[in-house]
């Protein structure tokens, strides 16, 4: 089904100026041409606008990150580890909003992996997000015990081990499931749009748990 840009915008609900924006940014393509100032646009048009909206919006990234993202979306690759790396390279520090120095080794971070016994490559950027969160407690006097890191690390590795068994393995599969760019596609995806999830279930369970223990809990619907 073909579309004008109007409808487009219409369709996805961004706005007409928002839509052209992201024609001359690059970030959605072009349609067919269809006279010298118009064109058509289709299903794929739909999907990639819902896609930056969703990136930018739900994900937090700013449009050079989402730029970053759609590259590694559309280079695809089905090679699982190496999508990963991908994802998370292509993602670096844009959601964390932490900056490690690039010039410093993140000792720390690379320390408590090898107490962990987890596998980790030297690029990776969360190791630098790791030593800069870990920086930054201890400045406010806050630091975190190796027991409490253990706890982070045992949910973290449970959650891990959810995101990747839910990896379309199959390229095919991960574009019959509508999602671009197969395992890398899912990867990336997942890391932006879950994690919003993630963080609000996590403030949702410290007040359950709270109100378990210090007061009467207040049900939602309630």
């Amino acid at each position: 089904m073909s579309m004008r840009i109007s409808e487009l915008a219409q369709s996805t609900g961004v706005s007409l100026p928002t839509v052209k924006y992201y024609l001359r940014e690059g970030l959605l393509p072009a349609g067919r041409a269809t006279a010298a100032t118009q064109a058509d646009y289709d299903q794929t048009h739909v999907e990639r606008l819902r896609l930056v909206r969703a990136l930018a919006d739900v994900g937090g990234l700013s449009l050079t990150s989402v730029r970053r993202v759609l590259q590694t979306l559309d280079a695809g690759d089905d090679q699982v580890p190496y999508a990963i790396g991908e994802a998370h390279t292509a993602l670096g520090d844009a959601q964390s909003g932490l900056h490690a120095d690039p010039a410093a080794p993140p000792l720390r971070a690379i320390t408590l992996l090898q107490r962990l016994g987890w596998y980790t490559y030297d690029s990776a950027p969360a190791l630098g997000q790791l030593e800069a969160a870990l920086d930054a407690v201890d400045q406010v006097g806050i630091p975190p015990s190796d027991s409490v890191l253990d706890s982070y690390a045992a949910a973290a590795l449970s959650i891990a081990e959810t995101d990747i068994d839910g990896i379309p393995l199959d390229q095919e599969g991960a574009h019959g499931a509508g999602i671009p760019g197969g395992a890398v596609g899912f990867v990336v995806l997942a890391t932006v749009l879950y994690e919003p999830i993630l963080l609000a279930l996590r403030r949702l369970a410290q007040a359950h748990v709270f109100a378990q223990r210090y007061e009467e809990p207040s049900r939602p619907g309630h």
